[in-house]
């Protein structure tokens, strides 16, 4: 890739799991990383390991159900380091309830973060980037968004609509420069997949690790995906090799849609 010294990337949700890993790889590349996060030990732990590498860190601990504080905090971004090149729109929840059992504080609870939140932050960030007539949004969706998902049907529903904002935003954006895509991944090794099969294995009776091991079995790769293989795909779409791609949903499952 080529040195990108100087831009600046925003990444949500990166005190841990794939956002961690899309952050530290985008440092690599030459970034100066915004860590966004809920949770401000572990924003400020990637922080740290972002400037260990060499690069400029800035730690933003935010509630992104709070709508008015993503503009400030996008804002506060661009102003303090003078631009905004990249969003990396990773931060989301995932419970694990069936369909029947979905109460409406839930399903207002899943699609605020995962769909209402993505939307502000890709609409403050784009002010940004419409401005300086150039950048690239990365949404961060999911294979449940892709199909049937009967025990987590409102955050299935929520990743089909971040495809859909994707292509959206990515026609409307792209007069001035700036690209939109979304990537998809499948079974990633974090502790949020952890904390799914611990409540799948629940549901199913079986222990927690028999319920990953099941999926993990269908994976045509032949092994669990890795935040690393995640974090590679983003940073080759917001690098000038990625230059001529926008409103395209990249699947990185293993093959798992293959024999779905």
């Amino acid at each position: 890739m080529q040195n990108v010294d100087g831009r600046v990337a925003l990444v949500t949700g990166a005190g841990q799991g794939i956002g961690r890993s899309i952050a530290l790889r985008l440092a690599r590349e030459g970034f100066d990383i915004a860590v966004l996060d809920v949770n401000g030990e572990t924003a400020r732990d990637t922080s740290n390991e972002v400037e260990a590498i060499g690069r400029r860190a800035m730690t933003l601990v935010v509630d992104l159900l709070e709508v008015p504080a993503i503009g400030r905090a996008v804002e506060g971004v661009a102003q303090a380091w003078g631009r905004l090149d990249v969003l990396v729109n990773n931060a989301g929840n995932v419970p694990i309830t069936p369909l029947m059992e979905i109460t409406e504080a839930e399903w207002d609870r899943v699609l605020d973060l995962n769909l209402k939140a993505a939307f502000f932050c890709l609409q403050a960030a784009g002010c940004a980037m419409l401005a300086q007539r150039g950048g690239c949004i990365i949404n961060m969706t999911s294979i449940s968004g892709l199909g049937p998902r009967p025990d987590q049907t409102h955050y299935a529903a929520a990743k089909a609509a971040v495809i859909s904002l994707t292509t959206s935003a990515a026609l409307t954006f792209a007069p001035y420069g700036v690209r939109v895509n979304a990537v998809c991944p499948g079974i990633v090794d974090t502790p949020l997949t952890r904390q799914i099969h611990v409540d799948r294995g629940r549901l199913a009776g079986i222990p927690p690790e028999e319920s990953l091991a099941r999926k993990v079995a269908h994976i045509p790769l032949g092994r669990i995906e890795t935040p690393d293989d995640v974090a590679g795909v983003v940073a080759f779409l917001v690098s000038p090799d990625g230059a001529y791609i926008t409103g395209q949903t990249i699947v990185v499952d293993g093959g798992i849609l293959l024999v779905r």
